[in-house]
């Protein structure tokens, strides 16, 4: 009986090494839609660090909204009003994008997020969720939502 015990060991053993020693499949190539949005979403993100008003005057959708890391709920003139001058730095990864229709997609990223406190309040979330709502309108894509959501509640 114990020959049986020994043999299930070395047995578990033997696939579970097999198991780990799996090559993962690369991954595929981005689609050229995949390469269009995230390389905009970039763009969006190098504006704000220059704060580039004519790039979001030409990018926003007449109908864009942004909701805030507070739940606040933005729409274009209120955020094209209120471009401040203070300085950003935004560190995106784990970009994905998914079509959501003809016409339209979703990027979503995660951010790490350092601008300065403002006057009586902490600084925002450093660490974020971010994600934009891309439509085509003629022959461009227009930005037309966009969230930003707290990931980690210990770096205010």
């Amino acid at each position: 009986m114990k020959y049986r015990s020994d043999m299930s060991i070395v047995l578990v053993c033997v696939v579970a090494v097999f198991c780990s020693a799996q090559v993962p499949s690369s991954a595929k190539p981005p689609s050229p839609l995949e390469q269009t949005l995230i390389a905009a979403e970039k763009n969006f993100i190098a504006a704000a660090k220059k704060h580039d008003d004519a790039y979001f005057k030409r990018t926003l959708a007449d109908d864009y909204v942004f909701v805030g890391d507070d739940g606040q709920l933005h729409e274009r003139h209120e955020v094209l009003a209120d471009r401040s001058s203070e300085t950003m730095d935004l560190a995106p990864y784990n970009m994905k994008v998914v079509q959501a229709g003809e016409g339209a997609a979703v990027v979503t990223y995660d951010v790490i997020l350092q601008i300065p406190p403002a006057e009586d309040q902490g600084p925002p979330p450093r660490y974020q969720h971010w994600t934009s709502l891309w439509t085509r309108q003629a022959d461009e894509w227009k930005l037309k939502f966009q969230q930003s959501t707290p990931t980690h509640w210990g770096d205010w």
